[in-house]
């Protein structure tokens, strides 16, 4: 039987009677953590200035009907300096939007457009993320040009007060990418990120990763892993990306397997499950994911994972400044939160 790796330290319960919290994810700097999430058609944040041992009650981002939300759908966030922004996709119109705070979340900008071409993000899936100098990259499955799925990317150098036009990151030679797996983004510093996709070709849905520098693809697309999935379906399920030492390592699902990619070296199976989550601390790399019977954890140096929860979904993960790693997850209606 696993061992619970870690007490639960916060249940955020429902904002509302009749919507349950869904969708959590994560962003620190320094000691403070946002945490946003969806409830019904609005956007929420709770934000921690104790990296993640306490929060304040959720506040109101802002309402967007039609907001995408469920199957790695739904809000994101992301912290540099003073700013939080987030960001979401509606169905109507299919625009990625994002709302920015220089005052800890008590107040917010109106939403920008980031998306240059009206609808184009409509699928609902993408990824944001910032580094401490102010610079920000979201990334997208994007629409335009009427036939398959495109990754789009846009960039900010101000910590989100304005975006770059969208750029091209990758298209697939078969004609699409996963057209229902979400991209993941990690910063490697100075401006600098690596994006992760699942990809389309000659019938295998594999990750690949893509650095990116000066707000352009920088090299060619790398293959995740040695093995390979073929699949004439969509499993909706994108993995996570994160860099340590430089280094950048990724975590994602094949058929019912969870699989770890360090460069350079055959993949590694450390469970089984989906809707999987990565993140790098300071004793190296982190994994959780979703199973039958809840949340488990890969940790650094552990031979086998441990169970976080007996229930709960879609999990999601941050390095603390601290050294430690924080876990959110929905269950049953509410946010649960784990530190290590």
């Amino acid at each position: 039987m696993l061992l619970l790796a870690a007490l639960v330290a916060l249940h955020l319960p429902p904002v509302s009677p009749t919507a349950p919290n869904l969708q959590p994810q994560l962003a620190a700097e320094g000691g403070t953590v946002a945490l946003v999430f969806g409830s019904g058609e609005a956007i929420y944040l709770a934000r921690s200035l104790d990296n993640g041992r306490s929060f304040a009650a959720p506040s109101k981002v802002a309402d967007l009907p039609k907001l995408l939300l469920g199957r790695h759908r739904g809000p994101r966030v992301a912290i540099s300096g003073n700013a939080i922004v987030v960001s979401a996709i509606a169905s109507d119109p299919g625009d990625l939007l994002v709302w920015r705070s220089t005052d800890g979340g008590l107040s917010w900008s109106p939403p920008l457009e980031v998306n240059d071409t009206p609808k184009a993000a409509r699928e609902g899936l993408h990824a944001l993320v910032a580094d401490a100098g102010g610079h920000m990259a979201a990334a997208w499955l994007d629409d335009r040009g009427g036939t398959g799925k495109r990754l789009y990317g846009a960039f900010s150098n101000d910590a989100g007060i304005s975006w770059s036009r969208n750029v091209l990151l990758y298209q697939s030679p078969d004609g699409t990418i996963c057209q229902c797996c979400d991209p993941s983004l990690a910063a490697m510093g100075h401006g600098e990120f690596v994006v992760m996709w699942r990809n389309v070709l000659a019938g295998s849905r594999d990750l690949y990763t893509l650095r990116l520098r000066d707000g352009q693809p920088a090299g060619p697309a790398v293959k995740q892993g040695k093995g390979t999935w073929k699949l004439d379906a969509c499993p909706m399920d994108g993995g996570g990306v994160a860099v340590r030492n430089g280094q950048i390592s990724s975590a994602w699902r094949r058929d019912h397997d969870v699989y770890l990619a360090a460069p350079g070296k055959p993949e590694v199976k450390i469970g089984s499950g989906q809707d999987v989550a990565f993140g790098a601390g300071s004793r190296g790399f982190y994994a959780a994911w979703r199973t039958p019977s809840g949340i488990e954890l890969h940790a650094p140096g552990a031979n086998r994972p441990s169970q976080l929860s007996s229930a709960g979904a879609f999990p999601a993960i941050v390095a603390l400044s601290d050294g430690g790693m924080l876990v959110a997850w929905e269950e049953n209606g509410a946010i649960a939160t784990a530190r290590q």
